[in-house]
């Protein structure tokens, strides 16, 4: 039998509402209101009852910084692994029982490609089962440590796609989703700013985990290394549960919760997702080819992975930096910012860099300006509301997730395609003759085409 239909008043600023809610109690009624709430500010809300309802307080105090230290290091540990993958790459192809396999990049593909691409998935469930959060983060840590503890015992580049990419993704999101789905919940006002401080995260753990990594695997070979990893892993993130919580309580009565899809179809999502994908094939062929480019030049080991340092570090500092900005300009605006920064540096400084530094210092320009889009899409969450008010945000994430994933996993083949070209090999000055000519072109392209959502502010789609 449903529960009876309640009627509670909700005193909001200098207006009062009454509100229809089907609840066993008035406590019951105030905590459905407060999660079925995400577009007011729940801090508003005055309920006319004795019994006071409090609340954390909203973009700051203990309880939300706390929250966003534990949300960088998830960020820092689940995302910096596979972005690392890189440093595996070489070991296998290199040491037995892998040498000689075909088939070894796809396991990072697959690592990256399926926390991006299954979001939607992931973030919809638990939108739907919001007492699931939580503990889909245990569940998920307990799946990620599984997956790279079987990877250990592997003895094909098959056992490694499906322990080492496959487990290890579909853990590694449920970690992940529900501390974007807290987030939208701690930070309002300055959400942007709250998103670049987690998202730098990656920058971070693609500095210092490689070189971690890199340690293990000459001393140790990748079976030591994959455990003494599940070690950190599990003793990192397993204390951090603690401040992974939502500020909103939940409804103590199960039921599932609907949410609004149409935003699909809508002309500034689609603009936007178009301009978010076409970056993001370009985006990761330099964290791919740098470092091999700068052997061409001369560089010594440590130098050429000094380049993927480099754009790490940079791109910690320009996701911060965007972050703060998205919170106070439109989103073409720094889409902007983010392309033209990205377009220069790649057509003008990789496409010219003859020597380390100049191939330096475009490592910086890069890691700057283009390691920071993904900072800009609490704008456009912000942009899709304002089109469609009862979008839910998470899900936008989820689907520019998606969008960015399609753009990774793409952009393996493709890149190998283009340097087998030899386009413009010999012909041309700097990195445009040496082999790598139509990367720079492709990198370049995308990176402009990225902002194409600027054209759709101008007609007024965005």
């Amino acid at each position: 039998m449903a529960p009876p239909f309640t009627t509670i008043r909700v005193q909001m600023d200098s207006n009062a509402v009454e509100l229809g809610v089907r609840a066993n109690s008035r406590d019951e009624a105030q905590m459905r209101i407060l999660e079925n709430s995400e577009a007011l500010n729940p801090d508003t809300f005055n309920f006319s009852q004795r019994q006071e309802f409090s609340l954390p307080p909203v973009d700051g105090g203990r309880d939300a910084w706390f929250f966003l230290a534990a949300a960088f290091m998830v960020e820092t540990l689940v995302w910096g692994f596979p972005f690392a993958y890189g440093v595996f790459q070489k070991y296998y192809s290199t040491h037995a029982p892998f040498a000689g396999s075909r088939n070894i990049a796809v396991i990072g593909t697959c690592a990256m490609g399926v926390m991006y691409l299954s979001a939607p998935i992931v973030f919809g469930l638990l939108r739907m089962f919001p007492k699931s959060q939580r503990p889909a983060i245990w569940f998920g840590l307990i799946t990620m440590c599984l997956g790279l503890g079987l990877s250990s015992l592997s003895k094909t580049t098959t056992h490694l796609i499906i322990t080492q990419g496959v487990f290890y993704a579909i853990g590694g999101g449920l970690v992940y989703s529900p501390t974007i789905l807290f987030m939208n919940e701690w930070f309002v006002q300055k959400k942007g700013f709250a998103f670049g401080v987690m998202w730098a995260g990656t920058g971070l753990g693609g500095v210092v985990i490689p070189i971690l990594l890199q340690f293990l695997l000459s001393k140790h070979g990748f079976r030591t290394t994959l455990r003494v990893w599940v070690i950190v892993l599990f003793s990192c993130i397993a204390p951090l549960t603690y401040f992974l919580r939502p500020r909103l309580p939940l409804s103590q009565a199960s039921h599932t919760r609907r949410f609004d899809l149409s935003f699909l179809t809508s002309r500034a999502f689609l603009l936007l997702q178009a301009g978010n994908i076409i970056e993001g094939l370009g985006y990761f062929v330099p964290s791919i080819y740098l470092p091999t480019y700068a052997t061409t030049l001369g560089a010594s080991t440590a130098l050429s992975a000094l380049t993927i340092i480099i754009f790490n570090v940079a791109s910690v500092f320009g996701c911060v930096l965007m972050g703060t900005i998205i919170d106070k300009y439109h989103v073409t605006t720094c889409i902007l910012l983010s392309t033209i920064g990205s377009t220069i540096g790649v057509f003008v400084i990789w496409g010219l860099a003859s020597n380390l530094s100049t191939l330096f210092a475009f490592c910086i320009v890069y890691g700057l300006f283009a390691g920071c889009f993904t900072s800009t899409y609490t704008g456009v969450m912000r942009a899709v509301q304002r089109e469609k008010a009862s979008v839910d945000p998470s899900m936008v994430f989820a689907c520019l997730a998606a969008g960015r994933g399609i753009g990774n996993v793409a952009c393996g083949p493709v890149s190998e395609a283009l340097v087998r070209s030899n386009i413009w090999m010999g012909e041309a000055g700097g990195a445009y003759g040496s082999g790598y000519g139509s990367l720079v072109v492709f990198t370049g392209v995308t990176a402009m085409l990225g902002g194409v959502s600027i054209l759709g502010r101008r007609v007024g789609w965005v």
